[in-house]
């Protein structure tokens, strides 16, 4: 009886190793990944003029990409959270949610980036024959004028204030992609947050 205990005890302890170690490697991967992203981030803003359609399609690859890894993240998370939640340490799961929130907002940041109205090339060349996707609130005030473009920082905040709010705020989609776009960030924002609060 007394070996019987010690071995569930150890079981336990290497399950709990596991779901650290898991939790832990995910936080690194992480944090790569956002100093990765804030380099795109970077470069990305400041685009060469016509910097053609090959380039494109590059960034679309690269955003898609993280987009299916912070996915299959999550996928995980419920995963391990369902098969071994009282095993799962509580700050590590906070860790974990956070990473994948913060890298959630990052990556949709970009997709609206590269989406609205064609592009950023699109918009700053062709403006009169590319609709917004997007409406931005100073593109209906008089105090800014026709010329106005809206920035990242723009696309950034609207990322962020849906993944917060689970609806858009001061900025509405208008097109069919930029809806699907916002209710899939959503989505995997209430289901990362969801998770957290259920297990705290």
């Amino acid at each position: 009886m007394a070996s019987f205990r010690r071995a569930s005890v150890c079981d336990n302890s290497a399950v709990k190793s596991a779901s650290t170690l898991y939790f832990r490697s995910h936080l690194d991967d992480a944090g790569h990944g956002v100093c990765d992203f804030v380099d795109f981030i970077v470069k990305g803003s400041d685009r060469v003029p016509h910097e053609g359609r090959l380039n494109q399609i590059l960034a679309f690859t690269v955003i898609a990409s993280v987009n299916l890894a912070n996915l299959a993240s999550l996928i995980l998370l419920v995963s391990l959270l369902l098969t071994q939640g009282k095993t799962v340490a509580g700050p590590e799961l906070l860790f974990s949610s956070v990473s994948i929130w913060t890298t959630n907002v990052i990556v949709f940041a970009l997709w609206f980036w590269e989406l609205d109205s064609g592009g950023p090339d699109e918009r700053v060349f062709h403006a009169e024959h590319c609709p917004p996707d997007f409406l931005f609130p100073q593109m209906t005030s008089s105090h800014f004028p026709d010329t106005w473009k809206p920035s990242f920082i723009d696309y950034f905040y609207l990322a962020f204030t849906n993944a917060t709010a689970f609806s858009p705020t001061d900025t509405m989609p208008v097109s069919p992609k930029a809806k699907l776009l916002m209710l899939c960030q959503s989505a995997i924002s209430i289901i990362t947050i969801t998770l957290t609060a259920a297990r705290a």
